[in-house]
C-alpha cells in the first residue's frame, strides 16, 4: 500500500519536494496544506501535489510521513495543530532551521511514538544560482547534486532514519549525517550569522549623516555584503531562529565583533602589512570555499563522494511495517 506523505507548506522547499516525487506515484500520495489556499490550489495545479487538505489535523490524519516546510515562527503552532491527529508512529520530516528546538517541541506537545528526523538542505552550487522564493521558485530540481543533513534525537528509531536517507535519494541530494546540536550550530554560522551581520551593515551604513550621498555612490560591494539582509526569512522566521538558537546566535556575534574589534585595530595602528595579510587570507579562505562548493567535493585531497543510497528500498515497504509498535520503543 502506498506510503502517505502530508506535505505542510507549500513554498519553495515544500512544493520542491512535492514535485521532486511527482514520478513515486503509486508508491506514494501527495497531501499538500498550506496556510494559504490559494498557493495550495496552485501548487496542485503544478502537480507538487495530489490533494488539498485545506484543514491541518485532516491534512494529517492517516499519514505516514509530514514534510514540514514552514518558517521558524510558525513551528511550535502547526506542531500544536497536528498533534492530536498524526497517527502512532507517524513520522515527522522537518525541514525548519531549529532542530533541537524543533525535536523537543516535539517530545513536549504529541503524544509517545511519534517520531521526528530534521533536515537541512545544502543546494548544488548550480541551483544556488536561481533565486526567487515561494511557490513560484519550486523546482523539480532543487535538490539534485546537493547535500541533505539529516539529524535526530537520542532514541529515534533506526527505520526512522532509513526513511529520511531513502526520501533524500529521491530528492536527487546525498545524505550527511549530523547531531542535532552540532546541525543548529553549524546553520546558525552559515545561516543566521551572515543574515544577521548584514542587517548591522544596513544599519551601520544608513546611520551615517551623509546617507544620502551614500547611498547614491554604494555600488556592487554594498550590494554583495548586505544581499543577506533580503534572504527568504520573513523578519518574523528569522528574529524566532536567531532567539531559537541563542547560545550558538550569542558566540557567534561575539566572534563577529572580536574580529571587527580586531581589524579596527589595525587600522587605527596603521598596520598595512598585517591587515593586507588578513584581508588575503580572508579572500584565499573564501576562494577554496568557492571552488569546493562548485565542485562539491569537502574531502581533502580527494575527489570521494558519499555512496549515494539506492533510491526507493524504504518506500516500496509500508512505513507501518517499519515502524510498527513491536519495534523497540524510544527510551
Amino acid at each position: 500500500m502506498p506510503v502517505a506523505l502530508t506535505i505542510i507548506g507549500l513554498g519553495k522547499i515544500g512544493a520542491s519536494a512535492g514535485l521532486a516525487l511527482a514520478g513515486q506515484r503509486g508508491r506514494l500520495t501527495r497531501t499538500g496544506h498550506d496556510r494559504q489556499p490559494e498557493v495550495a490550489q496552485k501548487a496542485k495545479a503544478r502537480g507538487a501535489v495530489d490533494r488539498i487538505a485545506y484543514n491541518l489535523p485532516a491534512a494529517v490524519s492517516g499519514a505516514d510521513v509530514v514534510l514540514l516546510a514552514v518558517p521558524a515562527d510558525q513551528v511550535r503552532e502547526t506542531l500544536e495543530l497536528l498533534a492530536a491527529d498524526l497517527r502512532e508512529d507517524g513520522l515527522i520530516l522537518d525541514f525548519s532551521p531549529l532542530k533541537r528546538q524543533a525535536a523537543a517541541w516535539v517530545q513536549e506537545l504529541l503524544p509517545p511514538r511519534r517520531h521526528y528526523v530534521g533536515l537541512t538542505p545544502a543546494f548544488s552550487a548550480e541551483m544556488t544560482q536561481h533565486t526567487g522564493e515561494g511557490l513560484e521558485a519550486a523546482r523539480a530540481d532543487l535538490f539534485r547534486g546537493g547535500l541533505m543533513a539529516i539529524a535526530a534525537p537520542p532514541g529515534a528509531p533506526g527505520e526512522a532514519l532509513e526513511l529520511a536517507t531513502d526520501l533524500t535519494a529521491l530528492l536527487g541530494a546525498r545524505p550527511l549525517f549530523a547531531d542535532l546540536a552540532e546541525l543548529d550550530g553549524v546553520m546558525a554560522a552559515a545561516h543566521l550569522l551572515p543574515q544577521l551581520a548584514a542587517a548591522a551593515l544596513v544599519e551601520a551604513a544608513a546611520a551615517q549623516p551623509g546617507w544620502g550621498d551614500i547611498r547614491k555612490l554604494a555600488g556592487r560591494p554594498y550590494a554583495a555584503a548586505t544581499e543577506a539582509a533580503l534572504a527568504p526569512d520573513d523578519p518574523a522566521a528569522l528574529a524566532a531562529a536567531a532567539l531559537g538558537s541563542r547560545a550558538d546566535v550569542l558566540r557567534l556575534l561575539d566572534d563577529l565583533t572580536a574580529a571587527l574589534h580586531s581589524l579596527r585595530a589595525a587600522v587605527e595602528g596603521e598596520d598595512a602589512a598585517g591587515l593586507t595579510a588578513r584581508l588575503q587570507a580572508a579572500r584565499q579562505q573564501r576562494r577554496q570555499w568557492q571552488q569546493a562548493r562548485q565542485e562539491g567535493v569537502w574531502e581533502a585531497g580527494t575527489g570521494a563522494q558519499p555512496e549515494l543510497p539506492r533510491p526507493g528500498d524504504v518506500w516500496r515497504r509500508e512505513l507501518g511495517a517499519l515502524l510498527r509498535p513491536s519495534r523497540k520503543k524510544n527510551p
